[in-house]
């Protein structure tokens, strides 16, 4: 049997090793010049594999996205891609904040390991190869060479979402598939930064700058992290957090209201009975950073309020629930993740597209959404996994796309 998988990110990678393992011919088609890229720069600041929370709380994070993914997840949980990791010399630990890493914490050492053992199971790598759609029940690519069409056994979709179009996830799969009568949820960023209007002093003295310990508090959820100013607003864990729940609530208003606290680690009674010890020729700054030990960028962040109170128990509130309007979310090129994507409905219980039988669909194509954490990589790779089973099953019922053809000569 030959089967394609298109997309060489970790969740096509994933069903590559599950099909080749079980003995069949698998190749995969990137339309980039190598694999993996977007895995890559996932472990720029330390490849974050899943994480280590117990399991009912960890398949929680997925939210809306639960139901589609629990079979996935229920097959390949985070110890088992723990073990997966371990078993191509990664020697995963757990962090403080309870996220899985590689020893070597980069991506590349892992990705060496993991195509090399592709490589001796016999799968083959059709780089350059940019998929265009269907024709009839061949697949379209557009390669160096020209035009070229192929017709597997079966196919594994994996191209990701549209969050990363430099590294080839643009998500121009969406048309091809609709053209099919596959219903697509819209693509959006998520895990995504916020958007504020700041002033030109704010943006020229502080851009870059941290902002931590910090709380975010929206829809009933307190998001304790970290921030980075940015020149259009704020990035970081805790922006990404709350982001998803903005862009929903954006769908009804135009703005939406967040509070932040600047020192989650005292109350406001706390705040203010030290405030009220500084000295009365003080400024204002001085009297923030000496009493309360804020930093310049958290400083400038109440400054930007030009009415901001001096009395202690007023300003104590202010650095409690400084209000930030944002009006609107980093677009798809600058988010960590995509939401939205092929919709359950157009998938059997294996992630076999329903209009097309025999292609399956795998990864950040699917319709769900997670924070950052490990969450995202995990479910890729199990979904992957996921789909490689069905591939296997819908082959061992006897079923094939058509009369199969010859991978071409790579």
């Amino acid at each position: 049997m030959t089967i394609a998988i298109i997309g060489a990110g970790p969740a096509g990678l994933m069903a590559a090793e599950t099909l080749s393992a079980a003995g069949h011919g698998v190749t995969v088609y990137e339309r980039m010049p190598t694999p993996g890229r977007r895995f890559l720069m996932a472990g720029v600041g330390g490849l974050n594999l899943t994480h280590s929370e117990e399991f009912e709380r960890f398949i929680g994070r997925y939210r809306d996205g639960l139901a589609l993914l629990r079979p996935a997840l229920d097959a390949l949980p985070p110890e088992a891609l723990r073990g997966w990791a371990d078993g191509l010399g990664g020697d995963t630990f757990i962090g403080s904040s309870g996220r899985v890493f590689p020893k070597a914490m980069k991506a590349s050492p892992l990705l060496r390991a993991w195509l090399g053992r592709l490589e001796g199971q016999g799968v083959r790598f059709a780089l350059r190869h940019d998929w265009t759609g269907w024709q009839g029940d061949a697949l379209a690519f557009d390669t160096p060479d020209g035009p070229l069409t192929v017709t597997p056994d079966a196919t594994v979709f994996a191209l990701g979402g549209a969050s990363w179009p430099k590294l080839g996830a643009d998500g121009s799969w969406v048309a091809p598939f609709e053209v099919q009568s596959v219903s697509v949820a819209p693509l959006r960023p998520s895990n995504a930064g916020l958007l504020i209007d700041w002033s030109d002093h704010m943006i020229e003295r502080h851009a870059g700058a941290p902002l931590k310990p910090i709380t975010l508090d929206f829809a009933g959820e307190a998001i304790q992290g970290e921030l980075v100013l940015t020149r259009t607003g704020l990035e970081g864990g805790a922006a990404y957090a709350v982001s998803s729940l903005i862009r929903e609530r954006m769908l009804t208003v135009g703005k939406v209201i967040v509070p932040l606290d600047l020192k989650p680690g005292l109350t406001r009674d706390a705040l203010a009975a030290r405030l009220a010890t500084a000295r009365k020729g003080d400024s204002l700054s001085n009297i923030l950073r000496k009493q309360v030990r804020l930093s310049p960028a958290a400083i400038a962040l109440l400054n930007e309020d030009r009415q901001l109170p001096r009395e202690p128990d007023a300003l104590a509130k202010r650095i409690k629930c400084r209000p930030l309007i944002i009006h609107g979310l980093s677009g798809l090129d600058r988010a960590i993740s995509t939401a939205g994507g092929v919709a359950a409905e157009a998938l059997d219980r294996a992630f076999m597209l329903r209009a097309r039988p025999g292609s399956f669909v795998a990864g950040e194509m699917l319709d769900w959404e997670a924070p950052t954490g490990g969450y995202l990589l995990q479910a890729s790779f199990a979904t992957g996994a996921w789909a490689a089973r069905g591939v296997m099953d819908w082959l061992a019922a006897g079923n094939v796309t058509t009369r199969s053809a010859s991978p071409p000569n790579l």
